[in-house]
């Protein structure tokens, strides 16, 4: 009775957990990319939702009747598969962290519909459902495939109060010395293991001028001055060197520079607002290049607000102290 038990559980949380991987698999082969793709909604909705229901559809009827049971132990194949896909490398940290809301939401209303199907209707229409859940993915990714990515533009802007001289502050905008480790309070970058910020070195002050903002892994951006108004202004175009770093450094999926996400300009601005007072303003242009650029975008602002504050900290702190 034991045994049946243990392999009764193994097959309501293995049955799922290897079509998630399954899944994976087919909506990663570039091959098919033309079909299907991993950076879209349907991954995101269709993938958890089927979980959710092939995890109710196997489980006995007296745990089914359990609301929370519906809600929640379909996350138990979500959790598993995010630790294997973790430690094979087929997903990074980082992007799981920002579509795991996406699949516990959507893991948790395929276990609800899952339930009341199981529940109330017969066992041909339960078996219906879940030929349809399984059909789903295939349906809806050439759909949203052929309707393409879109792109998006946005900006992000923070600034910092400074009590220092303006040329102390205009140096350590135009040139960032190198960053110490005990320096960078990049708290979410730093949390999803993005590379932080090592120095900036600028050849001349003036329009034409070339920055490198240097940060760690070989993350390299390569910035170009299109605007240049001495301790007041400057802005820059932004490129970065992701063909020079190595494909297995970063997450192709959050990879800057990369297909879904891009830093395009950045700008510096010196307000003065009291007597050795300033204000420095630090915003940035981005691209999201997805299906979901509400989510993408909301993501890819939070991650440049969180870098732009860790440089102001940083220059903030220098100005004071020079």
């Amino acid at each position: 009775m034991g045994n049946q038990k243990f392999l009764k559980a193994v097959m309501i949380i293995g049955v799922p957990l290897i079509t998630a991987l399954v899944m994976r698999f087919i909506f990663g082969v570039n091959d098919w990319s033309g079909l299907f793709g991993v950076m879209t909604l349907t991954f995101f909705v269709s993938v958890p939702y089927l979980i959710g229901v092939l995890t109710i559809y196997q489980s006995k009827p007296e745990d089914v009747r359990r609301l929370r049971y519906q809600i929640i132990f379909p996350w138990i194949p979500i959790f598993g598969f995010f630790v294997l896909t973790l430690a094979f490398s087929i997903e990074g940290w980082a992007c799981w962290v920002m579509i795991l809301p996406f699949f516990l939401l959507f893991a948790s209303l395929g276990g609800l519909t899952g339930g009341y199907f199981k529940l109330n209707k017969s066992n041909r229409t339960n078996t219906l459902h879940v030929s349809l859940a399984l059909l789903l993915p295939f349906i809806l990714g050439p759909i949203e495939n052929a309707i393409g990515e879109i792109p998006g533009f946005y900006k992000a802007y923070t600034y910092i109060d400074i009590e220092a001289s303006k040329d102390k502050i205009w140096s350590n905008v135009t040139r960032v010395r190198e960053i110490d480790k005990a320096e960078d309070k990049g708290r979410l970058t730093n949390f999803l293991q993005i590379p932080r910020p090592i120095k900036a070195e600028l050849d001349f002050e003036g329009v034409g001028a070339k920055r490198e903002a240097i940060f760690d892994k070989g993350l390299i951006f390569n910035e170009t001055v299109l605007k240049y108004e001495n301790e007041r202004m400057m802005s820059f175009a932004i490129k970065a060197n992701t063909y020079e770093i190595p494909s297995t450094t970063f997450d192709e999926h959050i990879l800057i520079g990369g297909k879904f996400f891009d830093v395009l300009e950045g700008t510096y601005e010196l307000e003065k607002i009291g007597a050795k007072k300033y204000r420095l303003h630090l915003s940035s242009e981005f691209k999201t290049n997805t299906t979901f650029n509400f989510y993408a975008s909301l993501w890819g602002k939070l991650i440049m607000k969180d870098i732009q504050n860790n440089i102001l900290q940083i220059i903030k702190k220098r100005s004071e102290l020079e």
